[in-house]
């Protein structure tokens, strides 16, 4: 291989792995400090009056070809509410697509009781009533990154058309 061509070749291998996934942080989210490695981002959705707690929105990449597919954690997201008359939150969820600078972006929208683990293998569980989960997986070149925005239905609801903004603002360069 010429040098010339072995340059080029490794300027293309530096400039692949810098690729990352860039986007805008919404007015008025309060970033936190990240509680894992996995977490790329962390944020605080200040409360609607009237809501007794803030909403939480976690930004997550666990590495090319890790994390699950895309049905899996919308199926697992779905799985994290309950509906308080027992009936089927899937059939209550509502998943959509769209697309932020020719990436894929898969959303899904769901409400009742959060029902989450508080903290993975700890066995104990959360028991929100009234709570929105808004959640995506975002399809990049270097594997899916997942987005999750948790909290009472007001608060979420207040933050929603921000939390859509932040994910058309998503790009992999």
């Amino acid at each position: 291989m010429s040098k010339p061509i072995l340059i080029l070749a490794m300027a293309l291998v530096c400039a692949t792995q810098q690729s990352s996934l860039k986007f805008t942080v919404p007015a008025g989210w309060v970033e936190e400090e990240r509680t894992s490695s996995m977490r790329i981002a962390q944020y605080r959705l200040p409360k609607a009056t009237g809501d007794a707690e803030d909403a939480s929105l976690v930004l997550y990449y666990f590495g090319q070809g890790q994390g699950g597919s895309t049905a899996a954690n919308v199926e697992r997201w779905i799985g994290q509410i309950q509906q308080a008359d027992g009936s089927s939150t899937k059939d209550k969820s509502k998943e959509d697509s769209l697309e932020a600078h020719g990436l894929k972006v898969t959303t899904v929208d769901v409400s009742g009781t959060y029902v989450a683990e508080t903290a993975l293998g700890s066995g104990t569980f959360h028991n929100k009533p009234g709570y929105r989960l808004r959640a995506a997986v975002v399809e990049t070149p270097k594997g899916s990154y997942f987005v999750k925005l948790v909290g009472p239905e007001k608060t979420v609801t207040q933050w929603n058309e921000s939390f859509l903004s932040y994910l058309r603002s998503f790009e992999f360069r």
